[in-house]
């Protein structure tokens, strides 16, 4: 490691109701993976939004490259050379790929209001291909999934000859081979000298990657420690304050033999071919597969989100006529995308709105007057149910951590009260404290005979919370294994079993089993 390029000292910051820092502070070194940890709302985005110049801090110090500077803008910061990767997508869904990673810095034809497309697309494709990613610059951000558009965001912010490259969950959303990728892309850019913020929960990537770790709670810094010698356990405590036994099982009692809802050969495009299962009363049914496997693309066809081109799907043992979500919540289902922001929530809404959101009925009377009480005793209950941290039910959803946001989707179809709730990747960027309670939360709804569908790119937390673990590759089934015979190399297995069949001429058996 090198010399120091960044130290911050003194760093508060509030927000209306709530002080996000409190004489904060944070030093990196050239050639340094520096990991930054804490529950969700301790602090730590908000202190690397400042030092990307999204926030203004309202006390503190800020010495990069050895001299003091004032940050206004997240341009005033590129130009310093610290960028920033953030949690949340901020790709323009209508530009192309090419656009989006060199917007406002588009190479240009002779005549300056031309933009030299052959130019930008031939940059974004050897931007792609250093990172062995296999798009096409031309395509619209819009017609990707979010895990491709994580991916895109990580091109964007590398594109930049960034001195300080800050990532926020980079690999919330990709999976285990992907971030392998990600971790080579890191390992380059420390050898040559620039100095990485690390942020994630996921505790055991962090001693992977990581040279030092600082641990933040509430909007205080607690300690920095060395990234070889400290424990997962020390981290978890310094964090939370409290012990939390994050490798405890947590599946729930086996379900009952009732199924409420089966799928019976769905087919749409090539994202889904011939998928059938059967979910059954108070199950949890994990589903795992690479990106791209198809696993949303079902959640959101039986969600009604999307059209299929064939099949049935039956709740109850009826054959039920999904359309739309609402003929989908009419049926008892509830669905929690992957994309809160995009589909789960209204930002410009406050906490007690979203959580009636799907509801609205339970709480309106003969006239269409909406029971104010009602919908404020309920959102109440949530909040303290699943310990959404927010100053009250009045604040605006868009002014909560990312964790907190992913907890009052939740509490929205609690209130619905649905019977078969789809959950797309629940703890994404979700720290270890709150995943422990959505586990939880999750267990006790199998208990009382809710039905769940888990979508998760971590194979731990599938094989942690799954009765029954589906494994998807290109759109089809190509295993189903019980909790207690799976792995996460059998998993894998099946995970990469449709390439490995088509490279070899082999059909894949029906069964789902792999060929003798």
């Amino acid at each position: 490691m090198g010399d120091v390029v960044l130290k911050m000292e003194g760093i508060d910051k509030s927000f209306p109701g709530v002080r996000a820092l409190a004489n904060a502070q944070f030093e990196l070194r050239s050639g340094e993976v520096h990991a930054l940890v804490g529950e969700n709302g301790a602090g730590k985005s908000t202190l690397m939004k400042i030092l990307a110049g999204i926030y203004a801090k309202d006390a503190g110090t800020i010495l990069y490259q050895g001299r003091e500077v004032e940050i206004p803008t997240p341009r005033a910061a590129q130009h310093l050379g610290i960028s920033m990767i953030h949690q949340e997508l901020n790709l323009m869904p209508h530009l192309s790929l090419a656009q989006n990673v060199f917007v406002g810095r588009e190479p240009r034809q002779p005549l300056p209001f031309m933009l030299d497309e052959k130019k930008i697309n031939a940059q974004t494709q050897d931007l792609f291909e250093s990172m062995h990613l296999r798009l096409d610059p031309r395509t619209k951000a819009a017609d990707l999934t979010v895990a491709r558009q994580q991916m895109v965001e990580i091109a964007k912010a590398l594109s930049f000859n960034s001195q300080v490259l800050i990532m926020d969950e980079p690999t919330a959303a990709l999976t285990e081979s992907e971030i392998e990728e990600l971790f080579r892309i890191i390992r380059q850019f420390r050898e040559r000298g620039v100095g990485i913020v690390y942020i994630s929960h996921r505790l055991e990537e962090l001693k992977q990657i990581s040279d030092l770790i600082t641990v933040m709670r509430d909007g205080h810094y607690v300690d920095t420690v060395d990234a070889a010698t400290v424990t997962i356990d020390r981290i978890i405590s310094m964090m939370v304050g409290r012990t939390i036994y994050e490798s405890a099982p947590e599946v729930p009692e086996y379900p009952s033999d009732q199924v409420v809802l089966e799928a019976r050969h769905l087919n749409r495009g090539t994202a889904i071919k011939d998928v059938s299962f059967t979910l059954k009363r108070g199950e949890i049914l994990g589903f795992a597969g690479l990106m791209g496997a198809g696993r949303t693309e079902v959640a959101r066809a039986i969600f009604g989100a999307d059209p299929l081109d064939s099949g049935e799907i039956y709740i109850k043992g009826e054959k039920a006529a999904i359309a739309s979500p609402r003929d989908a919540v009419r049926y008892g289902i509830g669905y929690l995308s992957e994309d809160r922001k995009r589909y789960g929530l209204a930002l410009g809404l406050d906490v007690e709105a979203n959580i009636a959101l799907a509801a609205f009925r339970q709480f309106t009377g003969m006239l269409g007057i909406v029971n104010d009480d009602k919908t404020a005793k309920t959102a109440s209950r949530y909040v303290d149910a699943l310990s959404i941290k927010t100053p009250s039910i009045e604040q605006r959803v868009r002014n909560l951590s990312g964790g907190n946001q992913q907890k009052v989707v939740i509490g929205k179809w609690l209130t619905a009260d649905t019977d078969i709730l789809i959950f797309d990747e629940p703890t994404r960027g979700i720290d270890v404290g709150a995943k422990s309670e959505i586990y939880k939360l999750l267990n006790e709804l199998a208990h009382q005979g809710k039905s769940i569908i888990m979508i998760s790119s971590e194979l731990p937390e599938i094989l942690r919370m799954s009765h029954r673990i589906v494994v998807m590759c290109e759109g089809r089934i190509t295993g189903e294994l019980a909790a207690g015979e799976a792995t996460q190399e059998g998993i894998m297995r099946f995970a990469t079993q449709r390439s490995v069949m088509v490279a070899t001429g082999a059909d894949v058996p029906s069964n789902g089993q792999l060929a003798e």
